[in-house]
């Protein structure tokens, strides 16, 4: 059995190795990149089962990078990230889900190693999470319309 590839997009160095070494932990085989054009040149050259997307960058906004997968046709299951109001990654999971993009998890940082592990087994096929953390509130998940 081959490990599933999980591709990060996060311009926080520590916070993509931290979601390295978890995914590496649960088998997941990892690249990390910092820049959104990084980001897609790797996904180009070896199509990712799972990504990571962190919503602000420098260089393109995570919003710009959902369209491209959009684009891309892409069947990933995507984890989207925010430091910001959680509201900005439910709106690009919104966007995701309604260009048809697969499965589409957010998470606000800080993510603690349990709930990030959680959406990563999600992210492999397994049950989905029972709720997300949004503005102090818990929300049910809802998995993405197939």
């Amino acid at each position: 059995m081959t490990a599933k590839r999980l591709l990060i997009v996060d311009d926080e160095p520590r916070f993509a190795a931290f979601v390295e070494r978890v995914a590496q932990r649960m088998g997941f085989e990892v690249e990390v990149t910092q820049h959104g054009r990084d980001f897609m040149s790797s996904y180009l050259r070896c199509t990712p089962e799972v990504v990571v997307i962190d919503m602000v960058m420098p260089d393109i906004d995570g919003n710009e990078l959902v369209l491209w997968l959009v684009e891309q046709g892409s069947v990933a299951n995507i984890i989207i990230i925010t430091g910001y109001h959680p509201d900005y990654a439910v709106n690009a999971r919104l966007l995701a889900e309604f260009k048809g993009l697969r499965s589409v998890q957010t998470l606000s940082k800080p993510v603690n190693v349990s709930r990030l592990r959680e959406a990563l087994v999600h992210a492999d096929g397994g049950p989905p999470p029972r709720a997300i953390h949004c503005g102090g509130s818990l929300q049910p998940t809802t998995p993405a319309p197939t």
